[in-house]
């Protein structure tokens, strides 16, 4: 192990944590400046809670799918799953640049949906769709949803064959099944599903950049504006720090949500 350990923390520990050391560096000196800053600026409260609003949208709508779309697949025949499975994932053997390329295609002025809008006589111009937080969630909820449903089908596959049909007998409606019968069974893939979906929701950086711009930033946008753009290593750091605490924080509460 230890060739793999000498590799992470050379390329991967040691740059972070340059990077993360820069948020305390104000004028040369340590200071806790950077975080006041950067919370005292309307426009940094305005992305952090827009980028967290997503995030949670993004994991809360891959999990109703999700559930609905591993629930469906777990029961096929054999043939028949393995088919639909190699959908789910085929998302995923493309890359994120053209994915997000294409929703330019569905939601531009002169896209599919606004195409169908106009023919249909709801509106006589186009509706502005992109640069929009409907944009990004939607860019967002295709780029990510695949892990979630990924994640779920590997806890259902593992669920007893005689959970659900015994509640149903004991007279469980669906509702009760799902809350007291496959939610706890389920638990560890929602989330390794809900942590990975919104891990991958906050730190994005192409998605909102494409489907965004500069009218919808996100803390990962606004991260690559301060280093590119600022050369404001001390905000980056913050951002950088911000967004890991995020991620870590998302899997401790989705843990004890779990539990619960």
């Amino acid at each position: 192990m230890l060739p793999a350990a000498v590799f992470i923390a050379a390329l991967f520990l040691l740059p972070v944590g340059i990077l993360l050391s820069e948020a305390f560096k104000v004028g040369g000196e340590w200071s806790l400046a950077g975080y006041s800053d950067f919370i005292a600026s309307p426009l940094n409260r305005s992305v952090f809670f827009r980028t967290l609003k997503l995030g949670f949208l993004v994991v809360l709508v891959s999990a109703i799918v999700g559930y609905a779309t591993a629930f469906c697949i777990v029961n096929l025949e054999p043939k028949q799953r393995g088919r639909i499975f190699g959908l789910v994932i085929l998302p995923l053997m493309i890359s994120p640049v053209a994915r997000t390329y294409a929703w330019i295609v569905i939601l531009g002025r002169t896209g599919i949906v606004n195409q169908a809008i106009v023919g249909l006589g709801l509106s006589d111009t186009p509706v502005r769709f992109l640069f929009t937080e409907t944009a990004v969630f939607l860019g967002l909820l295709q780029l990510f949803m695949p892990l979630m449903i990924i994640s779920l089908i590997s806890s259902m596959e593992n669920l007893p064959k005689d959970a659900i049909p015994a509640a149903r007998v004991l007279g469980a409606s669906w509702l009760q099944v799902f809350t007291r019968v496959i939610l706890p069974l389920t638990r560890e893939g929602l989330v390794l599903g809900g942590t990975l979906v919104f891990t991958g929701a906050l730190t994005a950086y192409i998605t909102p950049a494409i489907l965004g711009g500069s009218k919808v930033l996100m803390l990962e946008t606004l991260l690559y504006q301060k280093v590119n753009v600022s050369n404001d290593y001390v905000s980056a750091g913050v951002i950088a720090t911000i967004l890991i605490v995020m991620c870590f924080g998302a899997n401790v509460v989705l843990k004890r949500v779990a539990k619960a």
